[in-house]
């Protein structure tokens, strides 16, 4: 089989993610089902440092000429690349791996910092053998950083189920990187305090969010309205100096108006009509990252 290809770049200067250790940027997850022009207009009129662009059915998010077009008119870098290895997504670009090594392309293709996959189900038999192997080759040959999203069991007829492989958790996987997605933890009863501590410098990327454990599946929830410790986790990044992109995957639209970009908001730079007792997060000594936990009320 041929290797996949994206089309070749133009001469235009790309908008470079600010010179800060931890960019936050807008995650296209977090305004569905609005789309990436959406996103875009939303994060820049909030004034996010930059964009993450989940990769879906939706032909604008894996064109890097529509993208790069955006980021011109905005001048707002995309900063993460999502693979569409969701359940939902995998009719997008077809076999596993052609999904893995085209969104590595794209995160070169658009100037992006790092790429989040997800681990293979456990029907993808093929895929997961030799999956933390084949996706350390991928990130060396592509010179990309490709780092794996912790996960979470399934709930069936109230039984939990394995439906990851090698496993939902990469703590104990030989994974170079890792994404941690708060929502996620929360989803699989982990302290992402203590996760975050035992990755130590595999740590590649964050989603910013938050969930209370009690739903079957993640919520993504406004940080410090779960149980997750989100603070006291970027609390810990912040003293460790750690540099990576926080991607923010909290839905930023009230219920019942999916037409009203910024609506209930996560936003980066205004003050907020939340009491700090509501909002733990609200604590959290990281300067650059403290306006956003400012959140709005819905």
């Amino acid at each position: 089989m041929s290797t996949p290809s994206l089309p070749a770049p133009d001469d235009a200067p790309l908008p470079e993610v600010p010179g800060l250790a931890r960019p936050v940027a807008l995650s296209t997850s977090a305004c569905y089902p609005l789309g990436v022009p959406e996103t875009f207009a939303t994060a820049q009129d909030l004034g996010y440092d930059a964009v993450e662009v989940m990769i879906t059915g939706n032909p604008l998010s894996r064109d890097p000429d529509e993208l790069l077009d955006l980021q011109q008119k905005h001048q707002l870098p995309i900063a993460a690349i999502h693979a569409p290895t969701l359940l939902l997504t995998q009719h997008v670009w077809g076999d596993a791996w052609n999904k893995i090594r085209l969104a590595a392309k794209m995160v070169e293709r658009v100037g992006a910092d790092v790429m989040v996959t997800h681990p293979p189900f456990v029907w993808q038999r093929r895929y997961a053998r030799g999956f933390a192997e084949h996706v350390s080759r991928i990130s060396r040959e592509e010179g990309v950083k490709i780092a794996v999203e912790n996960m979470y069991p399934w709930t069936v007829r109230g039984h939990s189920v394995q439906a990851y492989a090698p496993h939902w958790s990469p703590l104990d996987q030989d994974y170079e990187w890792v994404t941690w997605d708060f929502s996620h933890a929360a989803a699989s009863g982990t302290d992402s305090l203590e996760a975050v501590r035992q990755l130590g410098g595999r740590l590649g990327h964050v989603h910013l969010t938050d969930g209370s454990g009690k739903a079957i599946m993640d919520e993504h929830l406004r940080p410090g309205h779960g149980t997750q410790p989100v603070a006291e986790t970027l609390d810990h990044l912040a003293a460790v100096d750690w540099h990576g992109v926080v991607g923010v995957e909290v839905s930023i639209l009230p219920s019942g108006h999916p037409d009203i970009p910024g609506s209930g908001s996560v936003n980066r730079g205004q003050e907020s009509e939340v009491r700090e007792e509501d909002s733990p997060c609200l604590a959290a000594p990281w300067p650059k990252l403290h306006p956003l936990l400012r959140c709005e009320q819905l």
